[in-house]
């Protein structure tokens, strides 16, 4: 616990940990209750509780709010043993994929600290890959799991909607939030998703053979080429390992991020409501404005969501009747500057976020598991391979990320700044 707590205080400039729980966390450590994560020294995304620590979720508003209880997450892995060094940097609210709070600053790329780590829940990405904690706990709500999982070269976990508690939870979206755990393999993912949904079975040596997987080609066309690559690399390799692929037309692709927000926006709304009325100055201009856009949508936008959301998953249930899984590049782009607002898709200067949304949104929607999980490199940052499974089929998710990670080493790399400094401290032991 000690060395963990030093290499958070030597990592400082990425500002990855809004608090740490130096003096708590040796204390517990003392005293950890043996199980599944018996003494494994973890961090937590600062919008989930931690009893007696504030939880800011980077913002103003909430800056000396001190949690009473743990969140059932947070719970749910203190039971298994786990302990809790420190709340990780997040976008404010949870309501954005930068990680640039105003108000906490921004948590910093390990690998190009010039960079961001994407978001939300970009400190629990960065604290994986620097080696500060051993796993983290993330928010999902419309990728912010899945983009810095990518962005920071690690292995994150977006479980369905509903299979971990969101109690103890600062919301965006009631309908969409989700809970899920960022570490460096899909091994260890596994391993934190046992303590914190009792009902998932890890089934991570059934390898893929015979495993019908869909590769969405539409999101590969829409990727960078080089990133596309590096994806199309790994889906390669799973066909080597016996998985049968096939290319798939995915409906509704881009249609699915406009039904997110017409849902999403008021839901978020409407947990600010008091908020707004009273502090509106306090938020940062970017989530402002769409709490505002939120509000201001008219009551219709909502019923029409739900009812394209019936729409889309009809739509969406032949795919899924077809395929054990769906691939594609986890993100479009390399990891943008600090301060940059548009990037480069195909030589055309697109808004950041919009470019995310057609490779997140749709599975946000779905309410499936998707796992982010490393696949190479483009001008020396990461990117990722998405693999996306049926509702509540994390098992043959984490199964095949898991077989992947066994023949290939892309998620062993480290940052120049961590490499070889704690070898093997980061996987969870077993």
């Amino acid at each position: 616990m000690q060395s963990y707590l030093d290499r958070i205080d030597a990592a400082a400039e990425l500002n990855a940990f809004i608090s740490v729980r130096a003096e708590e966390a040796l204390a517990e450590a003392d005293k950890a209750p043996e199980g599944l994560l018996y003494g494994v020294p973890v961090a937590i995304k600062d919008v989930i509780d931690v009893a007696g620590a504030r939880t800011t979720a980077a913002s103003r508003i909430l800056r000396d709010n001190v949690a009473t209880r743990d969140a059932e997450a947070v719970a749910r892995l203190r039971t298994a043993g786990a302990v809790v060094l420190g709340k990780l940097n997040t976008h404010e609210f949870a309501f954005g994929a930068l990680t640039t709070s105003m108000h906490f600053g921004p948590a910093r790329n390990p690998w190009s600290p010039d960079r961001i780590c994407g978001g939300s829940s970009g400190g629990s990405g960065a604290a994986v890959a620097a080696d500060l904690a051993a796993g983290t706990l993330g928010t999902d709500t419309a990728g912010s799991i899945r983009i810095p999982a990518c962005f920071c070269g690690v292995t994150g976990l977006r479980p369905s909607s509903g299979l971990v508690p969101n109690g103890g939870v600062v919301p965006v979206s009631w309908r969409f939030d989700t809970v899920g755990p960022i570490a460096t393999s899909a091994e260890d993912c596994s391993l934190l998703l046992r303590a914190l949904a009792p009902s998932y079975r890890p089934e991570l040596d059934g390898g893929v053979r015979e495993l019908r997987i869909g590769v969405v080609e539409h999101l590969f066309e829409r990727a960078e080429p080089e990133i596309a690559a590096c994806a199309r690399l790994a889906v390669d390799e799973l066909g080597s390992l016996g998985a049968r692929l096939e290319p798939v037309a995915v409906p509704l692709l881009e249609e699915a991020g406009t039904i997110v927000q017409t849902m999403m926006l008021p839901e978020a709304a409407q947990a600010h409501a008091e908020w707004l009325r009273t502090r509106l100055p306090e938020y940062g201009p970017d989530v402002r404005v769409r709490l505002l856009a939120g509000l201001l949508l008219p009551s219709t936008a909502y019923v029409t969501g739900l009812r394209a959301l019936r729409w889309y998953l009809n739509e969406l249930s032949p795919v899924f009747e077809r395929f054990d899984l769906l691939v594609h590049p986890a993100m479009p782009v390399i990891p943008p500057r600090i301060g940059e607002e548009t990037v480069s898709v195909h030589g055309e200067q697109v808004p950041y976020r919009l470019s995310l949304i057609p490779f997140n949104s749709p599975w946000t929607l779905a309410g499936a598991p998707v796992a982010s999980v490393p696949c190479g490199f483009v001008a020396d940052l990461p990117a990722g391979l998405a693999l996306v499974g049926r509702p509540f089929a994390e098992a043959t998710v984490l199964r095949a990320a898991a077989a992947l990670q066994r023949a290939t080493d892309w998620h062993e790399r480290r940052p120049e700044r961590t490499a070889g400094v704690s070898e093997g401290r980061s996987t969870i032991p077993t």
